[in-house]
C-alpha cells in the first residue's frame, strides 16, 4: 500500500473543544481506528493523541512494520492530535503507532490507547476492528430501570473469568463457553447479577486485570469482542445484570502502553508524588489534564454503551481521592487548602458520575472506597461524589474479625457484629465478601472459621445468613458458594470436586435458597436503604452472643435470629410486634445444608411483654445458625 496514507479528519470542532475541556464522553466514536470512507473509497481513519510527538507513523502487518509510507499528520489546532486515512484497510489488521518524540531520541512503538481489539498476550499489537453485533437483550434493557435500581434485590456473584472453570485440556473457558455454562450456573444459583473482574486487556495475567493497558478492548484470552457481547447478551436474556470492574486509578507501566506514551507524561501525572503508585508499581492518571479526563470518561461510557453493561465497580477510589494514600510524610504535598484530598481526582469522579447518570437510567456506579470519606453515594448536586453504591468495607472487616474469634470469647466482642448498624444508612452500601479476602495468605472463608469441620461449615452458613438479612446489597466471590477450602488460585479453576461432599454441597444449596428467600421476601430488600426497614429486637445479648432484628416492608415483617455460639438455645424469648402464629421460613441449620436439624414448627405468640413489646414468642435457636421467621 505504498503512498496510500492521507490525512482525513472525522473530528469536529465540538469534539476538539470537549476533548480539551475534559468533557468528551464518546471519544471511542472518533479516536482509534475507525472504519470510514473518503471519496467513495473505504478504509480506516486513525486518530491518536500524542502532544509530545514530533513525528508519528502507522506500522503494521500491512506495511511490513515500516511506517515511512504511512505517516500521520498533526492537526493545525495545537490539540496534539495526529490523523491519517488508510484506504483499503479493514478489520483484522495488526498495527501500532511509531512515535518520535520531541523530548528524547527514543523511538516508541505504542499500542493504540483506543484500540477496540488486541492480540492475545504476550503479543502486544492493536487490531483494527469493527463489529455489527445484533443485540437480543431488548427486554432486559427496557426493564432495567426498574430491576437494576436501589431497593430491588441485588445479590452479586463476583467472577474471574479465567479461573472460574477450565476445559478438559486445562484451558480457561472461552466467552462462548461461558455464555452457556456460567449463565446456566448463575441462573441456577439465583444470583441477580455478576460482577466480572476487569476484562480490559492486561499484559500480566496474575494482575487479575487490575494492571490494564487497554481501556477499550476486552481480553482476547477468551475470544473476540463480539464473543464478550454474546456473553453479556446471554446473561441479560437470563435476567441477570452485569457489572464490570473498571480501573481509572492507575495503569500498567508496560512499554507498549500509556506510560511515557509520546516521550512525555501524556497520561500519567509528571509529579511522581501524584503520578506513581508505590503499592502497585503502576502509573497514576493525571486527573488535572482535561484530555486524560476525557479519555477516562469515554472509557466508562464505552462499556456502558457498546457492551450494554449495567454498571461499573470503580476500583481503589480511596487511592484516588487522598494525596497521602500509602505515602509517608514528605512523599505527598497538601492541596491548596492544606488538606490531603486530591481535588482534581474528586472533580473527575463527580464528572464521571454526573455524565453517566445524565445519559443512562437504571445503571449503578459502585465505589470500592474504604475510608470514612463523606458523601460517596450522595448525589453530586448535593455535594457528594455521586455513586449509587459503596462497598461496606467496615462491615466486612468487623464481621470477619468477629467470626474469626472462638465463640467462647465473643461475649466480650459482641459490639463488633452489631456495630455496622450504627452507620448502615450513612451511605448506600453493598456488602462485599470479595476476592481480596481469599488471597495472599488470608485463607478461604471457611478456613477462617474456628472449630472443627462441622463448626467451620456452620459458621460459614451463619455468615451468609447474616449477610443476606443485613440491610444492603450482597456480593460473594466465586468459590465462596462451594465452601472452597483452598485460597483462590488465579492459575487454577474452582474446586468443583468438593461438591461430592455433603458439607460443601450443603453450603451451595443454602446460598441458592438464600437467594430465593431474599428475592421473594420484600422485607429483605425493598427498604434496604431506609431506616424504617430495620428494627432491633436484641443487639445486647452478649451472654448468648445472639442478634435478633426485624426487617420490614410496611406491615410485612421478617424476624431474624442469629446464634453465634455452638449452644442450642431452647425457649428463647423474643418480643414481637404482632400477635398470632409464626412460621420458620429459613433455617441455616437444616439437615439439607449439613446442619443438625434443630428448628421450629409451631410458634404462637403470647401476651407477655418482652424487649419492650406487648407480645412475645418462645423459640429454639439452633447452634451456630440463623433463622428467619414470618407471621403465618
Amino acid at each position: 500500500m505504498a503512498n496510500s496514507s492521507q490525512n482525513h479528519t472525522i473530528l469536529s470542532e465540538l469534539d476538539i473543544y470537549l476533548f480539551r475541556s475534559g468533557k468528551h464522553t464518546q471519544m471511542y466514536k472518533k479516536f482509534g481506528a475507525q472504519p470510514t470512507e473518503k471519496d467513495g473509497v473505504s478504509g480506516m481513519q486513525f486518530t491518536v493523541w500524542a502532544p509530545g510527538a514530533r513525528h508519528v507513523e502507522l506500522v503494521g502487518n500491512f506495511n511490513g512494520w515500516q511506517g515511512h509510507d504511512h505517516p500521520l499528520s498533526v492537526r493545525w489546532d495545537s490539540s496534539g492530535i495526529w490523523e491519517a486515512f488508510v484506504p483499503g484497510l479493514s478489520s483484522g489488521e495488526l498495527y501500532k503507532y511509531r512515535i518520535y518524540s520531541h523530548h528524547d531520541s527514543i523511538v516508541r512503538d505504542k499500542a493504540d490507547p483506543f484500540a477496540f481489539c488486541t492480540e492475545v498476550p504476550s503479543a502486544t499489537s492493536s487490531i483494527t476492528w469493527s463489529t455489527d453485533y445484533k443485540w437480543k437483550d431488548k427486554k432486559w434493557m427496557s426493564a432495567r430501570n426498574k430491576k437494576n435500581t436501589l431497593g430491588q434485590p441485588c445479590s452479586v456473584y463476583e467472577v474471574h473469568l479465567g479461573s472460574w472453570k477450565k476445559d478438559d485440556q486445562g484451558n480457561s473457558l472461552s466467552y462462548q463457553a461461558l455464555a452457556t455454562e456460567l449463565v446456566e450456573y448463575v441462573k441456577k444459583m439465583g444470583f441477580t447479577h455478576v460482577e466480572l473482574m476487569p476484562v480490559m486487556e492486561h499484559p500480566y495475567y496474575p494482575s487479575w486485570g487490575y494492571q490494564s493497558v487497554s481501556y477499550f478492548a476486552p481480553s482476547r484470552r477468551y475470544g473476540d469482542p463480539e464473543d464478550l457481547m454474546a456473553l453479556i447478551d446471554a446473561l441479560h436474556k437470563a435476567d441477570i445484570g452485569v457489572f464490570l470492574d473498571w480501573v481509572p486509578s492507575h495503569f500498567a507501566v508496560d512499554g507498549h502502553g500509556l506510560g511515557q506514551f509520546d516521550g512525555s507524561h501524556a497520561y500519567e501525572h509528571p509529579d511522581r508524588r501524584k503520578g506513581f503508585h508505590p503499592d502497585w508499581n503502576s502509573s497514576i492518571f493525571n486527573y488535572e489534564r482535561p484530555e486524560v479526563v476525557s479519555f477516562l470518561l469515554s472509557s466508562a461510557h464505552y462499556w456502558l454503551d457498546v457492551y450494554h453493561v449495567d454498571g461499573l465497580r470503580v476500583d481503589a477510589v480511596a487511592s484516588m481521592i487522598y494525596l497521602d494514600y500509602s505515602r509517608d510524610e514528605g512523599q505527598w504535598e497538601p492541596n491548596m487548602y492544606g488538606g490531603n484530598e486530591y481535588l482534581a481526582a474528586i472533580d473527575f469522579l463527580k464528572e464521571l458520575n454526573s455524565s453517566v447518570f445524565g445519559r443512562w437510567e437504571g445503571v449503578h456506579m459502585i465505589a470500592e472506597e474504604s475510608t470514612a470519606f463523606s458523601g460517596v453515594t450522595r448525589p453530586v448536586h448535593l455535594g457528594g461524589l455521586g455513586f449509587t453504591l459503596k462497598w461496606m468495607m467496615g462491615w466486612m472487616n468487623d464481621t470477619l474479625q468477629y467470626f474469626g474469634r472462638e465463640p467462647i470469647y465473643r461475649q466480650w466482642h459482641h459490639g463488633e457484629i452489631s456495630f455496622s448498624m450504627v452507620y448502615a444508612y450513612s451511605e448506600n452500601y453493598m456488602m462485599p465478601l470479595s476476592h481480596d479476602e481469599v488471597v495472599h495468605g488470608k485463607a478461604s472463608l471457611v478456613s477462617k472459621m474456628p472449630g472443627d469441620e462441622w463448626q467451620k461449615f456452620a459458621h460459614l452458613r451463619l455468615l451468609y445468613t447474616y449477610m443476606y438479612t443485613h440491610p444492603g446489597n450482597k456480593l460473594i466471590f466465586m468459590g465462596g458458594e462451594l465452601g472452597q477450602v483452598s485460597e483462590w488460585n488465579v492459575n487454577a479453576q474452582l474446586e468443583w470436586q468438593v461438591l461430592d461432599y455433603p458439607n460443601h454441597a450443603g453450603v451451595q444449596t443454602l446460598l441458592k435458597e438464600l437467594n430465593a428467600v431474599y428475592k421473594k421476601e420484600k422485607a429483605l430488600h425493598l427498604c434496604d436503604f431506609e431506616h424504617q426497614g430495620f428494627e432491633w429486637i436484641a443487639h445486647d445479648d452478649n451472654q448468648n452472643a445472639v442478634l435478633a432484628y426485624i426487617r420490614s416492608h410496611g406491615s410485612k415483617d421478617c424476624i431474624v435470629v442469629l446464634n453465634f455460639t455452638p449452644n442450642l438455645l431452647e425457649n428463647y424469648q423474643l418480643g414481637v410486634r404482632q400477635k398470632g402464629k409464626y412460621k420458620e421460613i429459613f433455617n441455616s441449620d437444616h439437615e439439607q445444608y449439613w446442619g443438625s436439624g434443630q428448628g421450629n414448627k409451631n410458634i404462637t405468640s403470647k401476651a407477655e411483654e418482652s424487649h419492650g413489646r406487648e407480645h412475645s414468642i418462645s423459640i429454639t435457636v439452633p447452634p451456630l445458625a440463623g433463622i428467619i421467621l414470618k407471621k403465618a
